[in-house]
């Protein structure tokens, strides 16, 4: 089979400059490298391919006899060409000093030594859970105790998280020696080196059951419906978020549990909006009680209140309830209710109200609208 253009392998271009070749390789080995993909054969020949790449592509020496020989050539050129087969001589003697670098970049997270690997041997914590909850617009506002109701893996109460029979034996594993698992020498392109691989024979766990749970076949959890009850303080919004700790999936070998975060959707109101620990409110009025003033009923979260609308009010006009908003999250104070006012014009008149309103007009005259003349005044001035 046609060797693959080491160009191509790292998807830049022959002109492709030193820092853009390892830009291109820490990229694709970062994809490709084993502990990210565990068991993927695929991926593993990826990885390969892309550091042989590189490692030809980062020397200069090495690049021209590419560019001048080709793949095909340039690879039998290179067989025998050091220890054990290895074209770039054994162990890591065959890479550039940048090329070096990166190995251990990849490797040994930088530091030049082994880099650490999550272990099943120990104790394991349990995954974070999430649950949406829908609360009324008041609830959210003042708080409230809700009990939800979660599906989730808790310990198991036969084996109490073991995984073992109760009275059967669990000993460390004899292959691996209780770490989960086991080192293995792999001869690579770049020399022998040393990996590790979940142990086969306890399957990374470190122990070995002699008789597994019946109730949990070993896993140490089993579902179960939970019926939990969730505080909300007072002042929440949409889209808050409640931590409750603990109340997760159950930890593995006696791991702590994980968390269990709950998400707040408040309904929408058919009379309230809300800004923030403002409620916001529109409330209609007719023109009599804009024009004279008068008291009228306004509902808040606590109930209906008596208001004040001034004598002159002007539709729009917003007039401000202290303390009947939203508490606070932070203090516990309340913000204030603002009532924008709509005054309504009525659309069907009695031929008696009608006339009451046209002799209201004769007798007001100029008065009953100053901000007209005021308007046409100043068209007047405008045209002269």
């Amino acid at each position: 089979m046609a060797k693959r253009d080491y160009y191509e392998v790292l998807g830049v271009s022959k002109t492709a400059t030193a820092d853009e070749l390892k830009k291109a390789y820490r990229k694709l080995a970062l994809k490709y490298h084993p502990d990210r993909n565990k068991g993927n054969a695929e991926a593993e020949e990826k990885f390969k391919e892309v550091n042989e790449a590189y490692s030809v592509l980062s020397d200069e020496t090495k690049r021209s006899q590419y560019d001048q020989l080709g793949p095909d050539a340039f690879e039998q050129a290179q067989q025998g060409g050091g220890p054990g087969g290895n074209p770039f001589g054994g162990g890591f003697g065959g890479f550039s000093g940048s090329g070096m670098e990166d190995i251990f970049d990849m490797f040994f997270g930088g530091q030049g030594g082994r880099s650490g690997r999550a272990s099943n041997a120990g104790p394991q914590r349990g995954a974070d859970l999430r649950f949406d909850l829908e609360i009324t617009f008041e609830e959210a506002a003042f708080g409230i105790e809700k009990e939800i109701n979660l599906y989730r893996d808790e310990a198991c109460d036969h084996c109490h998280g073991t995984g073992a029979e109760p009275g059967s034996k669990v000993e460390t594993c004899p292959e691996c020696h209780g770490s989960g698992y086991v080192r293995f020498t792999q001869n690579t392109m770049f020399g022998q080196m040393v990996n590790e691989r979940p142990c086969s024979k306890c399957h990374g766990e470190g122990k070995i059951v002699s008789e597994p749970c019946k109730e949990c076949r070993g896993k140490g959890t089993v579902k179960k419906n939970k019926h939990l009850k969730v505080k909300i303080p007072a002042g929440v919004d949409n889209g808050s978020r409640l931590r409750v700790a603990g109340e997760g999936e159950a930890g593995a070998k006696g791991g702590p549990s994980g968390d269990l975060y709950v998400y707040l959707y408040v309904k929408p109101h058919k009379f309230f909006e809300r800004d923030g620990t403002t409620v916001l409110c529109e409330v209609p009025i007719n023109i009599v009680q804009a024009t004279l003033g008068a008291e009228i009923k306004v509902p808040t979260l606590d109930g209906q209140v008596t208001m004040k609308v001034p004598e002159g009010t002007q539709p729009g006009k917003v007039l401000r309830l202290k303390g009947k908003g939203i508490p606070s999250l932070r203090g516990g104070l309340r913000g204030d209710q603002l009532v924008r006012i709509k005054v309504v014009v009525p659309t069907k008149l009695s031929d008696k109200q009608k006339d009451a309103l046209r002799a209201f007009e004769t007798i007001s005259k100029d008065n009953i609208n100053p901000e007209e003349k005021s308007f046409l005044n100043k068209i007047k001035n405008l045209f002269k």
